[in-house]
C-alpha cells in the first residue's frame, strides 16, 4: 500500500496522540504491561533472508522481528532476469537500485558522447529528469544515441528522478517480517515517502548524437561491492542487479559504440580494503566506480575518489549526511537517504505501542545517522528522554576481530525495561540479539 508523505504525517500525528491516551496505535494488538516481553525490529542491514543463519543454532529468535527496507514492489519479470544471471538468489534487497546505478551511468555516458568522468556527471541527474521518458535500456540508449534527452524510469526509480544533489527525491520502504526464521512476503508492507517537487528541474549540457564509435570507448565500470565484511550477506542482489544491467545495456549495443566493461573489486566492509580497491580502479582506467555498499566506506573513500576525477555511484548508501557531503559533483546514489527511512521506522514501532524504546546502532555513519533520525520522529512523537534510550556498538575491524560484545548494553535494555529494540547494523547486530536472550530479555515471538 502506498501513502503520500502528507498521509504518513497525519497518521504519525494521530498515532502520537492516541499513544499518550492509550499506547496503543494501529492494527496490531498491544502488548500485555506484565509481560515485559521486547518486540525486535531491524533495518535494511539485517532484514535479509540471510540473517538468521548468523545466529546459527538460535536462529528462531528473530522469528517476529519486523523492520522497514528501501524496496519497491518487484515484477516476478524482474526477479526471473536477475535469477538468470544467479540462480540461487535469495534476496532482492537493492538489486533494482544497483541495477539502476549501471543503467544511468550508461546512459549518462552515451548523452555525453564521452567516457570522461566530468562530462558523464553532469549528465545524471539529467537522465532521470525531464526528457523523453523509457523504461529499459534498449529504448532509452536508442534515444540517446540519437541525440535526445531522456527521463528514465525504471524499477527502484518509479515517481520521480533525481534532486539537484543526485540522490532519489521519492522512494518506496517495505515492511518486513520474519517467521520461521525467513521474510514472510504475505506480510510485507510498501509506504511510500519523499516529495516529487524535490526532483531537479535543471536543464543538463545538450546530447551528443552518436558518429560511429567514440575514440574513447570503451566505458569501464568498477565495482566497489561488499564480498566480504559484514555486509557480504547483502552482496548477492546487489552484484545479481549490476550484472543484468552490463548484461542487458551490452545486449542493446553498449555505450559508445563499444560493450561496456567491468573491473569486479571489494569493499571488504572496510575502508583500507576500500581505499585499495579504488587505488586499483584509478590505475585500470576506470571511469565510474559502482558503490561503496556502506554509507560510512563511501564517507571514507569519496576524497581519493575525488582527487581521481571519477564518478562514483552507489545503490546502497543511505547515511543522510551524504546529501552534503563535498564531492565536487562526483558522487551519486540510487538509494534514498536516511531521512526518509526514519519516518517509515518510526511508524512501524510507534503502531504497535511500546511505552519505552532502545535504538542500538552500529558505531558509524550509517548506525548512528539512522539512529538519530528515528530518534527525531519519536521525539516529534511525543517521545521524550525518559522513554527512549540509545545505545551504540563498534563494528568488528575485521573478519579475524573478536565478535560484537553487546552483555552491558543488553542489561542496560533490560533495567531500562523497554519494550521495542531498533537494532540498526549488518550481520554483526545478531551478536546484539544473542546477548539480549543472554541477559533474560523475553523476545516476543
Amino acid at each position: 500500500m502506498l501513502i503520500s508523505r502528507a498521509s504518513r504525517a497525519a497518521t504519525l500525528a494521530a498515532c502520537a496522540t492516541f499513544l499518550l491516551a492509550t499506547s496503543a496505535c494501529g492494527t496490531d494488538q498491544p502488548e500485555e504491561a506484565t509481560t515485559h516481553q521486547v518486540r525486535l525490529y531491524g533495518t535494511d542491514g539485517n532484514m535479509l533472508n540471510s540473517y538468521p543463519a548468523e545466529l546459527k543454532e538460535r536462529a528462531n529468535l528473530v522469528d517476529g522481528m519486523k523492520g522497514t527496507t528501501p524496496l519497491t514492489p518487484l515484477p516476478e519479470d524482474f526477479k526471473n532476469r536477475l535469477r538468470t544471471v544467479d540462480p540461487k538468489l535469495g534476496d532482492f534487497l537493492y538489486s533494482a537500485e544497483a541495477y539502476d546505478a549501471v543503467v544511468i551511468s550508461a546512459l549518462a555516458a552515451q548523452l555525453a558522447g564521452t567516457t570522461d568522468p566530468a562530462a558523464i556527471a553532469k549528465q545524471i541527474v539529467g537522465v532521470t529528469n525531464g526528457g523523453q521518458r523509457c523504461e529499459d535500456p534498449a529504448s532509452c540508449l536508442a534515444l540517446a544515441r540519437n541525440g535526445q534527452d531522456v527521463e528514465y524510469r525504471s524499477v527502484s526509480l518509479t515517481r520521480a528522478g533525481f534532486t539537484d544533489a543526485g540522490e532519489p527525491a521519492t522512494a518506496s520502504y517495505a515492511t518486513l517480517h520474519f517467521d520461521g526464521q525467513q521474510l514472510n512476503d504475505g506480510k510485507t508492507e510498501f509506504v511510500g515517502a519523499g516529495d516529487e517537487s524535490a526532483a531537479s528541474s535543471k536543464a543538463p549540457p545538450k546530447p551528443k548524437k552518436q558518429r560511429g564509435k567514440a575514440a574513447d570507448a570503451p566505458l569501464v565500470l568498477g565495482g566497489l561491492l561488499p564480498k566480504t565484511g559484514d555486509l557480504a550477506l547483502a552482496n548477492p542482489p546487489i552484484a545479481a542487479g549490476a550484472a543484468l544491467a552490463l548484461k542487458e545495456i551490452n545486449a542493446a549495443g553498449g555505450v559508445l559504440g563499444e560493450p561496456v566493461t567491468w573491473i569486479d573489486g571489494d569493499d571488504g566492509t572496510n575502508p583500507e580494503i576500500a581505499k585499495a580497491t579504488v587505488a586499483s580502479h584509478v590505475e585500470a582506467g576506470v571511469h565510474v566506480i559502482i558503490g561503496a555498499g556502506g554509507s560510512g566506506i563511501s564517507r571514507a573513500v569519496l576524497p581519493e575518489v575525488v582527487k581521481a576525477g571519477k564518478v562514483m555511484i552507489s545503490p546502497s548508501n543511505t547515511d543522510a549526511s551524504l546529501t552534503e557531503v563535498d564531492d565536487n559533483g562526483l558522487y551519486f546514489r540510487t538509494a534514498p537517504p536516511d531521512s526518509l527511512q526514519g519516518r517509515a521506522l518510526a511508524d512501524v514501532i510507534l503502531r504497535d505501542g511500546p511505552r519505552k524504546i532502545a535504538l542500538v546502532a552500529r558505531k558509524d555513519s550509517y548506525g548512528e545517522g539512522l539512529q538519530g533520525n528515528v530518534r527525531e520522529e519519536l521525539e516529534r512523537a511525543g517521545f521524550g528522554s525518559d522513554r527512549v534510550k540509545l545505545l551504540t556498538y563498534d563494528p568488528p575491524e575485521d573478519a579475524k576481530a573478536a565478535p560484537v560484545d553487546f552483555t552491558a548494553g543488553a542489561k542496560e535494555i533490560k533495567d531500562f525495561g523497554a519494550e521495542a529494540v531498533l537494532i540498526i547494523g549488518f550481520a554483526e547486530s545478531a551478536q546484539v540479539i544473542r546477548a539480549l536472550a543472554d541477559a533474560g530479555v523475553q523476545i516476543r515471538h
